[in-house]
C-alpha cells in the first residue's frame, strides 16, 4: 500500500486546504485548464459587470479536486464582490441558512460545497432567494403560525456538488450557468505544477513535472499533493532538484504506477477480475470485496477508471474492459481478443 492510501484522493487530507489557499490562482488568466469553461465564465461576467448586475447563479460539479472552489473564489474577484462559503451538511435547518442568506451583502458571492447534501427543508428555504431574492419564513407554530417575506440583495449563488445526479430538479433548475469540470490533460497539470513549484520555493524541471503529471490521476489537488511528497525524496536524495529521474523514483516508491493507479485502483480491477470474470458485477459486492466504501469508490476511483477506459459501468453492473486486463498483465479472456474493449 502506499504509506498514505488516500495519496490519490482528490479530497483534501489534513490541513492541506491551507496549502492550497496560497497556491490558488486569483483571476480567469491564471487558471490552468478547463478552457470551455473559463471562457464561458468569462463571457459571462463580463456582461453581468458592465450590465451592472450580479452573475447569475452557477452550479460547478465533477470529481473532487479539479478546482469548483478555486473557481467559486475566481468568479468572486472578478466579479469584484466579497464571497462567503459553506457547506451542505453544515446547513442541517431552515434557519442556518436563513442567518446566512440575510447577511449578504449586494453582488456578493455565496459558495456552498456539497450541494446535493441541503436537506429538503433546507433546500425548500433556498428556492424563492434564488428565483425572486426573498425567504418566506414561517414564525411561530400551530393555529398562531405566520408567514414573513424577508427581501434579499441580489447575489450569486455558486454550488459544487461530486454528484451531480443528487441534486433535485427543482433546485438544478434555479442556476442559470452550469458548468461540468473535467479531468485535466497532462500538459495542463505540469504547468500547474511547475507554477506551485515556483511558489513553494521548489526546484523542477520539465522532466520532473511531466512524469508527477502524467501519474497525477488529471487532477491538480493530487499534483500539488505528489509535488510536496516528491520534494521531500528529492530533498534526501537528489540535492533538493525534482528532475525527472528523482520524480520517478519518489513515485515509484510511494507506489504511484505511470498512470495515477495505486493498490486500491489495482484491486478493484483485480477483484473485478479474478473474482467475478470481469463483470458485470455490483458495486456494492466490488466495495466488500477490497474493503472500501461504496461513496468512496463511486466519488472518488470510478470516475477516473472509467473515463481513462479501464471500467464500464451498465445497468448490470461494472465491466472491466481490455485495458485493464492488459495493464495489470492478466490474460484475455476468449472472445475479448478481438474486442475494442
Amino acid at each position: 500500500m502506499p504509506e498514505d492510501p488516500r495519496l490519490l484522493s482528490g479530497r483534501p487530507l489534513g490541513d492541506e486546504l491551507s496549502v492550497e489557499a496560497s497556491l490558488r490562482p486569483r483571476s480567469l488568466d491564471e487558471y490552468v485548464g478547463q478552457k470551455g469553461v473559463v471562457d464561458k465564465l468569462r463571457l459571462f461576467i463580463r456582461a453581468a459587470r458592465e450590465r451592472g448586475e450580479a452573475l447569475d447563479h452557477v452550479l460547478l460539479f465533477g470529481p473532487p479536486g479539479l478546482g469548483k472552489t478555486t473557481l467559486a473564489h475566481i468568479i468572486a474577484h472578478e466579479m469584484g464582490a466579497p464571497i462567503g462559503a459553506t457547506s451542505g451538511p453544515v446547513l442541517e435547518r431552515p434557519g442556518d441558512l436563513a442567518a446566512i442568506l440575510t447577511n449578504l451583502e449586494a453582488g456578493q458571492v455565496q459558495f456552498i460545497d456539497e450541494i446535493h447534501r441541503l436537506g429538503p427543508t433546507v433546500e425548500e428555504i433556498l428556492y424563492p432567494a434564488l428565483e425572486d431574492f426573498h425567504l418566506d419564513l414561517v414564525i411561530g407554530h400551530g393555529p398562531a403560525a405566520r408567514t414573513m417575506k424577508i427581501d434579499l440583495p441580489r447575489f450569486t449563488l455558486v454550488g459544487a456538488t461530486t454528484r451531480a445526479g443528487l441534486i433535485t430538479a427543482p433546485l438544478r433548475g434555479r442556476f442559470g450557468i452550469v458548468h461540468r469540470l473535467d479531468f485535466y490533460q497532462p500538459e495542463d497539470l505540469a504547468l500547474i505544477v511547475t507554477r506551485s513549484a515556483g511558489l513553494l520555493g521548489i526546484g523542477i524541471d520539465e522532466a520532473g513535472a511531466r512524469e508527477i503529471a502524467r501519474r497525477s490521476r488529471g487532477t491538480p489537488r493530487v499534483a500539488n499533493r505528489l509535488l510536496r511528497r516528491v520534494r521531500d525524496f528529492a530533498q534526501v536524495h537528489a540535492d533538493g532538484m525534482i528532475d525527472g529521474e528523482s520524480a520517478r523514483r519518489a513515485l515509484e516508491m510511494l507506489e504511484v504506477d505511470e498512470l495515477g493507479f495505486d493498490e486500491v485502483d489495482r484491486k478493484i480491477l483485480g477483484t473485478l477480475i479474478e473474482h467475478y470474470g470481469g463483470g458485470p458485477a455490483g458495486i456494492r459486492a466490488i466495495a466488500a470485496a477490497v474493503g472500501e466504501d461504496e461513496g468512496t469508490l463511486e466519488d472518488l476511483y470510478e470516475p477516473f477508471l472509467i473515463q481513462e477506459g479501464f471500467l464500464q459501468r451498465t445497468q448490470r453492473g461494472r465491466i472491466a474492459t481490455r485495458r485493464a486486463y492488459e495493464h495489470l498483465g492478466l490474460k484475455l479472456p476468449p472472445g475479448m481478443s478481438g474486442t475494442l474493449f
